[in-house]
């Protein structure tokens, strides 16, 4: 009789662990469950892989996204190029391509990109603006004493021979003579002998330019460089393109700089606005007059001159 009694209070004490454990398993395993697939959804990319944007706002595409990384410098710096406005007519305008001799023509890019932040209704329907504002990125940070981004002119060192050396790429070569207009491994800057590099587009920087340039086909584009004060129409033995030479006289007589056929004042090999003539793609060199002012209220006259000349 004892035995079966003990016999008995075990089984009960079994049922009941096991009615415990059942009943106070099952609401956390459902909670569990639910905070797993909470944070599941959370991370999961959405469907259409599109980045994902504050609420209410759309979502960023091809056609609408603000800036991309078009490619790198030497020293692994990226080359960005931004966008405002979503037509079909995409006028490119490129700073830097001298770095740190010709900071102030990152600085012009740097207020154009704020203006077109600050007023996008100046950009017409029907183009897209596109900035590059350092095309070479290394030569820039050489003369710089914090980062390359929004600097002030009084973030420049003094010394003028780290400005010179500013004008190359981290390769020591001029990129202004490494495109394929008259290419030599050897070229002319003013008196002196400087790089064009081994090759032809033998720069990670003028690659960058190249594949975007090929990629995108922009109608228009205008660099900036410094220091002469004019808009010089650009060509490859072709002759001038129509379109080039509407575009130097309209920035020249909306800006106040001289219009010029050409940049005589010694030989180039391996310009990037002469090449560009050489895939018939109209283009000008806006030179600044010095190597410090921006000049602002000229450059922004001619910008908006050749906006309203591709409005029509």
């Amino acid at each position: 009789m004892k035995n079966t009694i003990i016999m008995l209070i075990v089984l009960v004490l079994i049922i009941g662990f096991g009615v415990y454990f059942l009943t106070r398993g099952s609401p956390q395993n459902s909670d569990l469950s639910t905070d797993q697939n909470a944070e599941t959804d959370i991370n999961q990319p959405s469907s259409n892989n599109a980045p994902i944007n504050p609420i209410g706002e759309p979502p960023i595409t091809e056609q609408n996204k603000l800036e991309s990384v078009i490619g790198k410098s030497i020293e692994n710096r990226d080359i960005t190029a931004y966008y405002y406005g979503t037509g079909d007519n995409e006028i490119l305008f490129i700073g830097g391509i001298h770095g740190g001799y010709s900071w102030n023509t990152t600085l012009v890019a740097y207020e154009l990109m704020s203006y077109l932040k600050t007023n996008p209704d100046i950009i017409p329907n029907k183009v897209k603006v596109t900035v590059i504002p350092v095309l070479n990125p290394d030569g820039l940070a050489k003369v710089m004493e914090t980062s390359t981004i929004n600097f002030k002119p009084s973030d420049v060192v003094a010394s003028k021979a780290i400005q010179i050396s500013g004008r190359f790429n981290a390769n020591n070569v001029d990129l202004n003579r490494n495109f394929d207009c008259d290419w030599q491994t050897e070229g002319k800057w003013q008196s002196k002998t400087v790089s064009g590099g081994n090759a032809v587009f033998s720069e990670p920087e003028s690659q960058a330019l190249k594949n975007y340039i090929e990629t995108q086909t922009p109608r228009a584009v205008v660099v900036w460089y410094s220091a002469a004060g004019g808009v010089f129409a650009s060509n490859c033995h072709d002759g001038i393109l129509p379109e080039t030479n509407t575009l130097t006289n309209i920035y020249a007589k909306a800006s106040g700089y001289s219009a010029h056929d050409k940049f005589d004042f010694y030989e180039t090999t391996g310009d990037l606005a002469n090449w560009l003539a050489k895939k018939n793609i109209p283009a000008i060199s806006v030179l600044l007059s010095t190597h410090q002012d921006i000049e602002w209220n000229k450059n922004q006259a001619g910008i908006k001159a050749i906006l309203d000349y591709y409005a029509k």
